[in-house]
């Protein structure tokens, strides 16, 4: 992969006290070096992260990023993102990426809601492309991608992984969200 491939990392600077959770997108080059950052919300405990994290792709308005890194699925306390949905309105691959293992959301989706609010997420999360684990520098990632096959996809992963296990786009749009949430509850 050439150094000035670009990807845009999502994610997001959730706190359990707020009504939004500030999400950043940082537009990272493999070779690490960082080319754009934006910014957007999503609503806690809502159901709009699809919607917001498509606008604020579309408002980054890059035709040179070529994958699309997402933190995980549910950010801002299950406000799961529709991937199938996402990547159908964006023109690149999309990749999730979650840093721990779990037995999965549907427990736990299950127990913070019911009726029609449980309904709907579980819907979403049913939709999910499947999760499988890759290694990357000694650690394990489990990522769930759509537009690329399982071995493209772990080719991604590392390389725009230079160290640790977090991929550099993730990592600087992770610290990003927190550094605006930070700032916009000061201002």
């Amino acid at each position: 992969m050439k150094s000035g491939t670009r990807a845009l990392g999502l994610a997001d600077s959730y706190k359990s006290d707020a009504e939004t959770s500030t999400v950043a997108g940082a537009v990272v080059r493999a070779d690490r070096v960082l080319d754009g950052l934006a910014f957007g919300h999503v609503t806690v405990g809502g159901t709009d992260s699809t919607d917001r994290l498509t606008e604020l792709v579309h408002r980054v308005d890059r035709p040179d990023i070529q994958y699309v890194f997402i933190s995980g699925i549910a950010p801002a306390w299950y406000n799961i993102v529709d991937l199938p949905q996402f990547a159908n309105a964006l023109s690149c691959p999309v990749i999730s990426v979650s840093f721990e293992d779990s037995d999965g959301l549907e427990p736990a989706l299950r127990d913070a809601f019911d009726g029609a609010a449980r309904t709907k997420r579980l819907s979403r999360y049913e939709r999910q492309p499947p999760r499988w684990p890759i290694e990357v520098n000694d650690e394990q990632v489990f990522v769930r991608a759509i537009g690329l096959d399982a071995s493209e996809s772990a080719r991604v992963v590392r390389t725009f992984t230079p160290e640790g296990g977090r991929p550099e786009p993730l990592r600087v749009a992770h610290t990003a969200a927190r550094a605006g949430d930070t700032l916009s509850q000061t201002i």
